[in-house]
């Protein structure tokens, strides 16, 4: 039981980090908004919770600190690559996208991102792991401790029940239109609309339950996506003719 318990903590922990950690890269790095990470409403990324319960378990294991570490990395980023999987073939949506990373695998894992997941293990290995075993024994054994966690599990089991829900009404027309929807593109695309329109925006529930609503900001995000790939295809067509014309420059000169 105690193991089970220790566990559950480590992916309480894991999962509220890893989303405030996505979220301030988000808004500071990659999209430079505030957008609420991953595919479920509250503030946690089950993704880093099982990272950390991994990072647990293969730090007991008797092998060479660098070893370890690297093993941590590469153990992550499989389970990251199964999941984003699941989702595309399941689910129809793409939770995040390295397509434009070097080395990258259908767009969901590349060398960059495994890089950071050895960082965290190693920041977890050096300065988490040899503080916290006796710290987790005694929470495992405090009956409070217990039902704390139980009272997490049961928010996110709910979670999971009505953000699996929104995720299908979002296949369903996304199949219809053709899409594969980037999800938080998507969330993105819905506060602009927002914005654009004065209405009201909810950062945790972007997503609305409502059909219409759905189906609506999905033609807007579909839009989006044509204006995008439009514009690259112009900056292409443009960089390609430049080349042509200096080419022919050369030629004549």
């Amino acid at each position: 039981m105690n193991i089970f318990l220790i566990l559950a903590f480590l992916f309480f922990i894991g999962s509220i980090l890893g989303w405030v950690i996505e979220l301030i890269f988000r808004r500071l790095i990659s999209n430079k908004k505030w957008i609420n990470p991953g595919f479920l409403v509250g503030p946690y990324l089950p993704l880093y919770g099982f990272g950390v319960c991994v990072f647990y378990l293969i730090a007991q294991i008797s092998l060479n600190p660098i070893l370890t570490i690297i093993i941590m990395g590469i153990t992550v980023t499989c389970i990251e690559y199964i999941a984003g999987i699941i989702f595309i073939k399941g689910m129809g949506v793409k939770l995040w996208d390295y397509s434009d990373q070097w080395g990258n695998v259908d767009g969901l894992i590349c060398p960059l991102y495994t890089f950071f997941w050895i960082i965290l293990a190693g920041l977890y290995y050096y300065f988490v792991n040899p503080y916290i075993i006796d710290s987790l024994y005694w929470l495992a054994d405090n009956l409070a401790f217990s039902f704390f966690i139980g009272f997490f599990f049961g928010i996110i089991t709910i979670d999971i029940a009505y953000s699996t829900q929104l995720v299908v009404k979002v296949r369903k027309f996304a199949k219809e239109k053709d899409l594969i929807v980037k999800y938080e593109e998507f969330k993105a695309t819905i506060a602009e609309y927002a914005m654009k329109r004065k209405e009201k925006y909810s950062f945790l529930f972007a997503i609305n339950n409502n059909v219409k609503k759905i189906e609506e900001h999905l033609n807007e995000y579909k839009k989006e996506q044509l204006a995008r790939t439009n514009k690259i295809k112009r900056s292409i067509h443009i960089f390609i003719h430049d080349k042509v014309k200096k080419k022919k420059n050369k030629v004549n000169v």
